[in-house]
């Protein structure tokens, strides 16, 4: 694979799409385009707040959508109501556009609950998991902890990260389908154990940095310093 073929953006909610709403803004949703130059096909990661002003922007960009990945179920990601706000997101898409929506097996009722879409426009997946956009490929990490079927992305030495692992943090464990022990396996398990040179991108900008190698991240991010299972739990009490 070579950088001229592979097409990847990063999107800030509230700034690059959705820059009049101010949930948007406070949010920090990071949205992510990865596809294949060549066939001008793409995919988007999370496309909530404007999904219709992610679309333009690969149309800009001479590049067409074919699909969703989804991390996870959180309305901020996919779509829908949080507490009392509603976000645009897959449903408004599919209302517009068919495509199919990629998620974790563990992960889709809980999508279907947040965003009312039909089953047949989600697709199940396994981690381990390999999608291809036109010649690129995309590894799906299944990553629990966050919700039961939180998953990541590895896409040529970047790592998509969601709401499991940030620059400087993870993601809550204390809302439905959290698990603290499921986030220290995937953290630390699965995650951590990637090569140091792969480039963490998160899906919220909660630190200065839009990414971060995972050498750095595992140097600066206090929940990668425990150093077992009895350890991480303490932060919750657990010990």
């Amino acid at each position: 694979m070579t950088d001229n073929r592979l097409y990847f953006r990063q999107l800030l909610a509230g700034r690059d799409i959705a820059s009049d709403d101010p949930l948007a803004r406070q949010m920090v949703n990071l949205v992510y385009l990865i596809g294949d130059r060549a066939r001008s096909e793409a995919v988007a990661v999370d496309p909530a707040y404007a999904p219709d002003e992610v679309v333009d922007i690969l149309a800009a960009d001479g590049m067409r959508l074919t699909g969703v990945l989804a991390t996870h179920y959180h309305a901020d990601h996919v779509g829908g109501d949080l507490f009392g706000w509603e976000i645009a997101g897959i449903a408004e898409l599919l209302g517009k556009l068919e495509v199919p929506i990629h998620a974790h097996r563990d992960e889709i009722h809980w999508i279907q609950s947040t965003t009312g879409v039909e089953p047949t426009s989600l697709v199940s997946h396994e981690g381990g998991d390999v999608l291809n956009v036109g010649e690129i490929e995309i590894r799906l990490l299944h990553t629990p902890g966050h919700t039961p079927g939180s998953q990541c992305f590895l896409v040529d030495g970047r790592l998509i990260a969601g709401d499991t692992l940030f620059l400087r943090g993870c993601g809550r464990t204390d809302l439905p389908g959290g698990d603290p022990d499921a986030m220290y396996d995937s953290l630390v398990n699965r995650l951590a154990k990637l090569p140091d040179d792969t480039v963490v991108y998160p899906g919220h900008l909660y630190s200065p940095d839009v990414s971060a190698s995972l050498a750095e991240t595992k140097y600066r991010n206090p929940v990668l310093a425990p150093r077992s299972a009895e350890e991480w739990l303490t932060l919750f009490g657990r010990y």
